[in-house]
C-alpha cells in the first residue's frame, strides 16, 4: 500500500553538561555534552505532493517566530540531502507544528531535521539502518544525531559522537523561556572572548554527573549541572543571571542555561515542586513564560 503521509514526533533537549574545548584552527570547538531529551515536542508531518511541486514547508504552533519557511530550514535541507544521496525525486509538503522554543538552546531546528530523516525513510521505503540515519544526522548538525536517539546521552567531538549514558529514574524540569532567542555563533564568540587569556583544557566527561545519573539521584544531578557557555550567555543577556538566581532561591535542585541559551532549565524534585517553581517564576516577573517537562524521553518516532 502506498504511503502518502506520515507524522513524526521529536523532543526538545536540555544539556546537563556542556564543556567547550579551546577554539580549533577550523573555528570549531571540541565538546563534551551530556544531553537529555525532554517532553516538549515538535510534530513534523510530511505529505507527498503533486509531481514537480518540489519541497514546500509551513510552520504552525506556539513558536513560529523566526523559523524559516523556505529552503534554509534544516528540515528542508535534510530532505534535500537524502534525495541527493539516494538519487530520489522528492515532491513533498512539510508541516512543522512547533512547541519547542526557537533559538532557545533546546535544539528545535535539529529536532525537525531528525524528524525528516525518519519521515523520508518511511515514506520512500529506504530501509535505512540506524547507522545510516545517524550519518545523515551528523552531516546536518552536531545536535541532530541525539534528536534521533533521545534518552540521555554523551556527545563528544563536535557533539555528534554519541554514546548512551547510564541513567536511572525520571527527572522533572521547569523551563524559563525567553521571547527573544540568542545566536549560537554569538555566544561561542563571546565565550572565546571571555576565555582569551586562559589556558583551556580539552573537555572531559564529568564523573560526578555520571555517578549521579547512574544512581538516579536528582539532587546530585542538580549539583552537577554545568555549562561552559553559561557565562557568555549571561554576559550577552544579563537578565539570565537574575532568572538563575530566582529559580535557585525558590528551591530548584539545580539550574543551567541550556546549550547556548537563552532557555534556563531548572531541575526540581517532583511534579509538585515543579508546579510551585513555575508559579514562583511567573509571579516574579523575570521570565517571559515557563514550561514544565520530564525526561528522559525517546527520540524521533512515528506517531
Amino acid at each position: 500500500m502506498a504511503k502518502d503521509s506520515v507524522t513524526v514526533r521529536v523532543p526538545a533537549k536540555v544539556n546537563l553538561q556542556l564543556s567547550v574545548g579551546p577554539r580549533e584552527s577550523d573555528g570549531y570547538h571540541n565538546l563534551v555534552s551530556v544531553f537529555q531529551a525532554i517532553s516538549i515536542f515538535d510534530d513534523v508531518t510530511v505529505t507527498k505532493s503533486a509531481p514537480g511541486s518540489g519541497i514546500t514547508i509551513s510552520i504552525i504552533g506556539d513558536h513560529t517566530h523566526g523559523v524559516p519557511a523556505d529552503q534554509t530550514n534544516l528540515a528542508v535541507k535534510a530532505a534535500q540531502l537524502i534525495a541527493s544521496e539516494y538519487d530520489l525525486v522528492i515532491d513533498i509538503h512539510i508541516e512543522v507544528k512547533k512547541s519547542i522554543p526557537v533559538a532557545g538552546g533546546m535544539a528545535g531546528g535539529s529536532a525537525d531535521a531528525a524528524a525528516m530523516i525518519v519521515a523520508i525513510d518511511y515514506l520512500y521505503e529506504l530501509a535505512m539502518t540506524r547507522e545510516e540515519q545517524l550519518e545523515f544526522a551528523a552531516s546536518l548538525g552536531s545536535d541532530v544525531p541525539f534528536m534521533l536517539t533521545g534518552g540521555t546521552a554523551i556527545g563528544q567531538g563536535h557533539g555528534d559522537q554519541l554514546t548512551s549514558a547510564l541513567s536511572r529514574g525520571t527527572y522533572h524540569w521547569v523551563l524559563a523561556l525567553s521571547s527573544v532567542g540568542l545566536s549560537t555563533p554569538a555566544v561561542y564568540s563571546e565565550c572565546d572572548r571571555l576565555r582569551a587569556e586562559l589556558d583551556i583544557a580539552e573537555p572531559r566527561i564529568s564523573d560526578q554527573l555520571m555517578q549521579a545519573l547512574l544512581s538516579g539521584d536528582a539532587k546530585a544531578v542538580g549539583a552537577s549541572l554545568s555549562n561552559d557557555l553559561q557565562s557568555a550567555a549571561c554576559t550577552l543577556r544579563p537578565a539570565l543571571s537574575l532568572v538563575l538566581d530566582v529559580g535557585q532561591e525558590y528551591g530548584a535542585l539545580g539550574a543551567i542555561v541550556s546549550g547556548s541559551g537563552p532557555t534556563v532549565a531548572f531541575l526540581v524534585a517532583d511534579v509538585e515542586a515543579g508546579l510551585d517553581l513555575a508559579v514562583a517564576l511567573t509571579s516574579s516577573g523575570v521570565v517571559g513564560s515557563v514550561a514544565r517537562a520530564f525526561g528522559p524521553v525517546q527520540g524521533a518516532k512515528i506517531i
